[in-house]
């Protein structure tokens, strides 16, 4: 069983690394982009029996910084 979560700051922290890519791409002349909001994806490959609510005491625990990030997860 594989799980993929996704983590992106919440709404309302400031992003330096995302301002930075902004920046970066506007250099580049890509002049139409607004904001961007970077955050990370971790594929997991679970064993068997393994539920979503493991996954979730592991982004609790671990995997999030649930002050300042959200995240979402996908089973597959």
């Amino acid at each position: 069983m594989k799980a993929r979560v996704h983590v992106m700051l919440k709404n309302g922290v400031l992003d330096p690394q995302g301002e930075a890519v902004r920046h970066a791409l506007g250099a580049l002349g890509f002049d139409k982009v607004e904001g961007v909001r970077q955050g990370k994806v971790i594929d997991l490959d679970l064993a068997e029996g393994a539920t979503e609510a493991d996954v979730t005491a592991m982004c609790e625990k671990l995997l999030a910084n649930t002050v300042i990030e959200s995240y979402s997860i996908e089973m597959a």
